[in-house]
């Protein structure tokens, strides 16, 4: 009876997180064509994604009447804080990250060792070896990774290459911090109250270092719905489906259906910003769905 019900559950729970990986994808290609529309610094960016993602997030919970009965103990207070700290972090590192290496390749560079730093983090709790399954489908994740990353024509080198990559694997190890602890539930705090508040806590602490840089935003048409879909799309709905989905999920299967981000970006980037992905970049792209393959079935 049990497995009758659980079985069901994860399947949903890796579809949501699946979709999330998705929509992740468009949020580099959404967020590198505001900071050029609108002359935005890296943390400018990140500090109106994770802002109008809260904001769009809140009024939500507002007009469904999510904000009835809202926890205010220690614990929740803290979850919200640690939250908004974790994804101000990891979006400030990631498209600093995005500034100085290509969108594809800061993403890809990202969300792919994410799983190394959640099995890490995984075992370093349970004091427990990870299994074979679950190494070949962190094996076959950070093959796909590298194919996928030296494919694109034009990548940076020397210290632009280091620095971009050092923010990469910083926003990776915040992101890993974020999805191990966020496992844990927190009573009256479901996903999408976590997203919203978290959301608009990290981008409020972002804005102070954002301002030094200006974030002036154009109140142009196309600059403005740019901004939008960036705080809404892969934002609001991609973090609440993230969170709603590890209620269910195993972390590292959730690490790596992030995957999807980078291989989705790097699709963006080859039909809309005209990058070229090799015949190793498609190989990459291919292992990245096996390791996914493999994760779900354990």
């Amino acid at each position: 009876m049990s497995v009758d019900v659980v079985a069901p559950a994860r399947d949903r729970s890796a579809l949501t997180l699946i979709t999330a990986g998705i929509l992740w994808g468009t949020g580099g290609l959404s967020g590198s064509i505001l900071a050029r529309e609108a002359h935005l610094s890296p943390l400018a960016v990140a500090a109106y994604r994770l802002l109008i993602g809260g904001g769009l997030a809140i009024a939500l919970l507002a007009v469904s009447g999510g904000l009835r009965g809202l926890p205010r103990t220690r614990a929740a207070i803290g979850r919200i804080l640690l939250t908004g700290g974790l994804l101000g972090f990891f979006q400030g590192s990631y498209f600093l990250a995005v500034q100085y290496i290509s969108v594809s390749i800061a993403t890809m560079a990202t969300i792919g060792t994410l799983p190394v730093f959640v099995a890490l983090g995984a075992m370093l709790r349970t004091r427990r070896r990870p299994d074979t399954a679950t190494l070949t489908a962190i094996a076959a994740a950070v093959t796909g990774l590298i194919l996928l990353t030296w494919s694109p024509d034009g990548v940076r080198t020397g210290w632009r290459l280091v620095a971009g990559i050092c923010f990469a694997l910083l926003a990776a190890a915040g992101f890993a911090t974020l999805t191990l602890l966020t496992t844990r539930q927190i009573e009256g705090l479901d996903p999408l109250r976590t997203t919203a508040f978290g959301m608009l806590t990290g981008g409020l602490l972002l804005t102070p270092i954002a301002l030094t840089g200006g974030m002036t935003l154009p109140l142009r048409p196309a600059t403005l719905a740019t901004a939008a879909y960036l705080g809404s799309v892969p934002t609001a709905v991609a973090y609440t489906a993230y969170f709603r989905g590890l209620r269910t999920a195993a972390p590292i299967f959730a690490a790596i259906a992030a995957l999807l981000e980078p291989l989705t970006a790097a699709l963006l980037s080859v039909f809309v910003l005209g990058e070229h992905l090799s015949v190793s970049g498609w190989c990459g792209a291919a292992l990245l769905i096996v390791a996914l393959g493999v994760s779900n079935r354990r």
